[in-house]
């Protein structure tokens, strides 16, 4: 589940960073700065618009391919056993249920029971699962994490957080050139063109103000989760993902997976500004709620 986010953050981050240093070495920035005396901001901000929603739509192109190259996840071709067909039947299903192509489907090596989707077409998307996910939990409980899955391909999550990261991308790229800018005029009194001091501040700048900007897409991954569930109750069954969701907060998990959010222990404080997905327990009250709310129950 959270491997989805952590991916396209991880080739958003290294594809902004690349597409930056070889701007600055094509003297992009210096063609930005107007007459060598200030800045030309119409300029600059049309300048991180572009750097930022490229970043962000590369990003969400290389989404299947890096995640099969970063996780080792297996496309099936042909099943090899019954889990497998049982697999890709339950994927070809729910896909046709939801109204959208039939997604890849792969299983990557890992302990932990965790499920991915992503891809930059609802028609032509991934669905990977960890082979902990398959040892670890009943079939009832894989279809509703998978139906959890489907729900965010036929919701445009992927594309939408693309949209979202690649607003966010162009104010911390502006935002950055702009302080690197003014530091670089009034702390290190460069009059004409770019001293080193306005490339180490912008740097250091994009990179505090890109930590920031990840609570932005945290909060939005937080609330797809909700739906997502909703979408995954209705492809399996409301009780199915119940219990999907209670197997999960039962699994010993690595502090590094659990901070993401996928095991739901409760975070305070700024900690959970950075959690892309709700902790377990409000999940599923939420959907019980629903449940209530469905039947009239107050």
């Amino acid at each position: 589940m959270f491997k989805r986010i952590a991916l396209f953050l991880v080739t958003n981050l290294a594809v902004i960073m690349v597409l930056g240093v070889v701007l600055h070495l094509l003297g992009v920035d210096s063609l930005l700065d107007e007459q060598g005396r200030g800045m030309n901001i119409q300029a600059m901000l049309v300048f991180s618009a572009v750097l930022g929603f490229v970043g962000s739509f590369v990003s969400l192109a290389m989404s299947k391919w890096s995640a099969k190259r970063m996780t080792g996840a297996q496309v099936i071709e042909t099943p090899r056993n019954d889990m497998e067909s049982w697999l890709l039947s339950t994927v070809s299903r729910m896909a046709k249920t939801a109204n959208i192509g039939t997604p890849e489907v792969a299983i990557y090596d890992s302990p932990e029971p965790n499920a991915f989707a992503t891809g930059m077409n609802k028609n032509k998307a991934l669905v990977a699962v960890s082979t902990g996910l398959l040892r670890n939990m009943q079939r009832n409980e894989v279809e509703a994490v998978v139906g959890h899955e489907i729900a965010h391909v036929a919701n445009g999550d992927m594309v939408t957080l693309a949209l979202i990261q690649g607003v966010v991308n162009t104010f911390v790229i502006f935002l950055s050139r702009v302080i690197g800018h003014v530091v670089d005029r009034t702390v290190f009194k460069t009059e004409r063109g770019y001293g080193p001091g306005y490339f180490i501040v912008s740097m250091i700048a994009q990179l505090a103000l890109g930590i920031l900007a990840s609570m932005v897409v945290a909060w939005f991954s937080r609330r797809r989760e909700f739906r997502a569930d909703q979408g995954g109750a209705y492809l399996s069954s409301r009780e199915n993902m119940i219990a999907a969701l209670e197997r999960l907060g039962q699994s010993n998990l690595p502090d590094q997976v659990e901070a993401m959010g996928i095991a739901g222990k409760e975070k305070r404080g700024i900690t959970h500004l950075f959690m892309t997905h709700p902790p377990l327990s409000v999940r599923i009250e939420a959907l019980r709620n629903t449940a209530r709310a469905q039947a009239g129950v107050g």
